[in-house]
């Protein structure tokens, strides 16, 4: 046990777990010798959590792909495993999945999916339950943390019964919302002592793949039993027969919430679909109305089989099921619901709330980059997933296109290569964070150097994953545990890639006249360059606060080119209209500095025209104070 960490509380305790929390103790105490993941939303404090049990190898990887054949090779080698990852993750990961359906696993192994119900931080909102469907695999949904702990456990004991990865689809609300978890021991399990060399199964040339074919759907036949007779999946009686519902995950909340009278079938498994339970919940009411989230899935099952069902006729087709929205949609059904909507109000009426656009850092090294950028014309950027995203908001405006991890970089080949008339004329620059290009940047760059794309890539390197809170990774030269590590010399991996060196540049993106001549100067070259970006997150350790700067008001013009560098920390305390000698109107924007937000960057200070920025003095430097403390 590694003397740094904490003992795990002993088996018996109640915990105030989030369902993140507490399918990490369950993953401890279910004997896993390896786990692996990518940091995403809602999925990431899995393995933040797990990194602090004992006995457990915990890794970081590059991708989701590489952490599931990371948790493959563990499980043929006899030990349990798992990995983690947000819905797009399991896009990425897709390409070892569909062929691990057909070799089976040895120790049991454990894929949880987070879907991002609602879009709170990603690119699109993807119901992670088809994967059961496209890849044969059984789906297991919690609706608390309590459950998300006990499936956990019993998911790798159905893996281990069936030879099968188990796919233990999240959501937001299931990954962060806590509750009391009593959890257990660990028990060490290994179905094998080493991997037994079988080149029929594992070496997967089509001759090998066409006969393990019939396997799964054998496979799926024998888990339709198991889901049929599960105690996972429960019928619950209830004395209102008007309407009955079908549901999964959290909606089984939500519909207990708003119609607690209901009877209701409650799918732990969710696929395969215990059809034999939902006919005899349909032989005991009125009406059958499935409830889940996002997409008609199980609706759709359900009327294949030839039992009558509503769902997506009546309830919204994307994001969270509340009771409030429950009861809105369905009010058709409860008439009661209906004469009390005529006289209430509105039963799912926003509430008013103060707009909060979200933005960088004060001091973020992607500011220096996105003021630059802004500052260019005639350009086309192509941009990626990680916090520098928000440089397509106020005020850069500074990205054409944002589509996924790594896409950057081939779209921008892309568009060098197809672009049209309007089009020519313009330089195409693209965008990417130093954890995505690790993630899928690299094959994307190598593509651009190999093919000799006109592209100018700004390698933002802040030597952290930053948009998921600033986990480690091979650039900041730290593991999971904040261990030593290699780190990665990006100006290397780049030149082996195949860009010339003499058009590979490290700046520092705090000089921004440096960076702009920089900037200006490859994108004039006929030919793929790279500008990499060399200071850290301003959230990690490795970042040194300086002394904080103020605006000396006397000196102010209102000239505004402070805010466009878009600190939050500094304020435009009042604009004025003036007409200037030529007749023009222009708005004058004068401001302050936040100085207890300010780390002395120095970005705000470049672009100021009369020189109105100074650092601050010990008299003028703000403070903040908590309840109760004088400043």
């Amino acid at each position: 046990m590694n003397p740094k960490l904490p003992a795990p509380p002993p088996a018996g305790t109640r915990l105030l777990m989030s369902g993140n929390e507490a399918i990490a103790r369950a993953v401890w105490e279910a004997g896993v010798r390896v786990a692996a993941a990518y940091p995403g939303t809602p999925s990431t404090e899995i393995l933040e959590n797990l990194a602090f049990y004992p006995d457990i190898y915990t890794e970081w990887s590059v991708n989701e792909k590489v952490s599931l054949e990371v948790a493959l090779g563990a499980s043929i080698a006899g030990g349990r495993s798992f990995c983690a990852m947000k819905h797009v993750g399991l896009n990425v990961a897709s390409d070892a999945l569909m062929t691990l359906t057909l070799t089976g696993t040895v120790g049991g192994l454990v894929i949880a999916v987070a879907d991002d119900v609602g879009f709170s931080s990603s690119q699109n909102e993807q119901d992670s339950r088809f994967w059961g469907r496209f890849a044969h695999l059984p789906i297991m949904e919690p609706s608390d943390s309590q459950e998300a702990y006990e499936m956990a456990l019993a998911a790798f004991a159905l893996s281990e019964k069936f030879s099968t990865p188990v796919i233990l689809r999240l959501t937001t609300r299931i990954c962060h919302v806590k509750c009391l978890v009593e959890v257990g021991a660990r028990e060490v399990k290994r179905v094998a002592n080493g991997f037994v060399k079988d080149p029929a199964r594992w070496v997967m040339v089509p001759a090998n793949a066409k006969s393990r074919l019939p396997g799964i759907f054998t496979r799926e036949k024998a888990l339709a039993e198991e889901s049929a007779t599960s105690a996972l999946n429960r019928l619950e009686p209830g004395s209102d027969k008007r309407v009955g519902f079908v549901t999964s995950g959290p909606c089984y909340m939500h519909v207990r919430e708003a119609f607690p009278d209901a009877p209701v079938l409650k799918l732990g498994i969710s696929y395969p679909v215990p059809m034999n339970k939902v006919r005899e919940l349909a032989d005991q009411v009125d009406t059958l109305v499935v409830v889940e989230e996002t997409e008609q899935l199980l609706e759709t099952e359900i009327l294949a089989a030839g039992i009558p069902v509503r769902g997506k006729d009546l309830l919204p087709t994307a994001g969270e099921m509340p009771p409030v929205i429950l009861k809105k949609h369905l009010a058709a059904l409860f008439p009661e619901l209906a004469n009390a909507a005529k006289t209430a109000t509105p039963l799912s009426a926003p509430l008013p709330v103060f707009p909060r656009p979200p933005t960088m850092c004060a001091a973020c090294p992607h500011l220096g980059a996105y003021y630059t950028l802004s500052q260019l014309r005639n350009v086309i950027v192509m941009g990626d997933i990680g916090c520098y995203t928000l440089g397509a908001g106020h005020p850069w405006r500074a990205l054409d296109t944002t589509i996924c991890m790594g896409a950057s970089m081939g779209m921008a080949l892309g568009m060098d290569k197809g672009r049209g008339p309007d089009d020519e004329k313009k330089n195409i620059i693209a965008v990417i964070g130093d954890s995505t290009f690790m993630h899928m940047g690299m094959q994307g760059l190598l593509d651009i150097a190999y093919n000799r794309g006109n592209v100018t890539v700004l390698l933002l390197d802040n030597r952290t994953v930053g948009m998921t809170g600033g986990q480690d990774n091979p650039a900041s030269g730290r593991d999971i545990h904040g261990e030593e590590a290699p780190r990665i010399d990006f100006a290397k991996v780049v030149e082996s890639l195949g860009i010339p060196p003499e058009h590979i540049h490290v700046v520092d993106p705090y000089l921004l006249p440096v960076l702009f001549k920089t900037l200006r100067e490859e994108i004039k070259h006929n030919g793929p360059s790279v500008i990499i970006t060399n200071q850290p997150c301003v959230l990690t350790r490795f970042y040194q606060t300086l002394k904080p700067y103020e605006v000396d008001e006397s000196l102010c013009t209102g000239c505004g080119n402070c805010v466009e560098v878009g600190c939050p920390a500094i304020h435009v305390t009042r604009r004025e209209k003036v007409i200037k000698p030529s007749g023009k109107e222009v708005e004058l924007a004068f401001t302050r500095i936040e100085t207890v937000a300010c780390t002395g960057c120095g970005l705000c200070l470049q672009p100021c025209a009369p020189n109105a920025i100074r650092h601050a003095t010990p008299a003028t430097v703000s403070t903040v104070s908590l309840p109760g403390e004088k400043q």
